[in-house]
């Protein structure tokens, strides 16, 4: 009708053929064996946009990386895009690798992975040209999906218009922001998990850490009391064993938040890390050891000179 004609004045919408298939996004829980498909039309890959993180080597002069779409490789070899996240962590991929699926009339098609996206809306499917997808599905008549490009303000207002129109037909709008939050959802869950986990990890660790300096200054008690025998006093013994689990607990510490940092280094630029928590982290254990520490040489002095130096016979 004429409101929806007019809340459509200026919008942009671009389709998008698409083969079903399995998800290929954290939202799946399960490595898809074969992912869903969209084939984009020249219109898109002529306009460019979308982050890429990585690409393979574009052509002299290029600056588009969707035209690596149409680049001719191999034959039964198709170029594709992936979502650099789900290619890593849910396909086992990386750039310039191959994942095979069989086509409509049941033979096997290499999609190569010649562009990585960012971050992106299309974490759940591979991105190939609209003339390969044809080639190989060519009975997926119609488009299924579609990209609209609306002022922001008025995002909200095209979508309910389109629903409205197109409601009966199955349509439904969603905001790239709310796409991508249902993705940093899952994902934050997981991260969280596994903050549980590793705060379980490091409980132990700090627990056994305990327990190591403890039995150290208790089997050095016959030693603490020899040097108490020829002279030193108390509280100089209680200095000089914390000083040497103060060594200790300093060098364990940078070895190893120097190699977790060694490990995490390439991907330090793209996340956010709360150094402040990582520094508090470091901070509680090397507090747990010294007092660890403390306890242990209070309990080792306090023990009678002479039934030590026995027990060191």
């Amino acid at each position: 009708d004429d409101a929806t004609l007019a809340q459509l004045e200026g919008v942009q919408v671009i389709p998008l053929r698409s083969q079903p298939g399995d998800d290929a996004s954290c939202l799946n829980l399960y490595q898809p064996e074969s992912p869903r498909l969209i084939g984009v039309p020249d219109t898109l890959i002529d306009r460019g946009g979308f982050a890429f993180q990585k690409t393979l080597p574009l052509a002299e002069g290029e600056t588009n990386p969707w035209t690596l779409l149409r680049r001719e490789l191999e034959p039964g070899v198709v170029p594709a895009f992936a979502d650099a996240n789900s290619a890593t962590w849910i396909l086992h991929l990386g750039l310039g690798k191959d994942l095979v699926m069989q086509d409509e009339f049941g033979n096997g098609v290499t999609f190569r992975l010649v562009g990585l996206f960012q971050t992106s809306i299309f974490q759940s499917e591979l991105i190939v040209a609209e003339n390969r997808f044809l080639e190989h599905f060519p009975s997926r008549s119609g488009y299924g999906t579609f990209l609209i490009d609306a002022p922001w303000e008025r995002a909200g207002a095209v979508g309910l218009a389109l629903e409205s129109a197109l409601g009966p037909f199955g349509f439904d709008a969603t905001t790239t922001r709310a796409r991508l939050e249902a993705y940093k959802v899952v994902e934050h869950t997981y991260m969280a998990t596994f903050e549980v986990l590793g705060g379980f990890g490091l409980l132990l660790g700090t627990i056994g850490l305990g327990i190591v300096l403890v039995r150290n200054v208790i089997e050095r008690r016959g030693e603490l009391a020899t040097l108490r025998a020829f002279g030193f006093r108390r509280a100089s013994l209680g200095w000089l064993v914390l000083a040497e689990n103060a060594f200790l607990l300093v060098v364990g510490l940078v070895i190893g938040a120097g190699a977790a940092l060694i490990g995490v280094a390439p991907r330090l630029a793209r996340i956010h890390a709360s150094w402040e928590s990582l520094g508090l982290t470091l901070a509680a254990i090397a507090a747990v050891g010294m007092l660890a520490s403390v306890a242990a040489v209070a309990g080792a002095l306090r023990v009678p000179l002479l039934p030590a130096l026995k027990a060191e016979r």
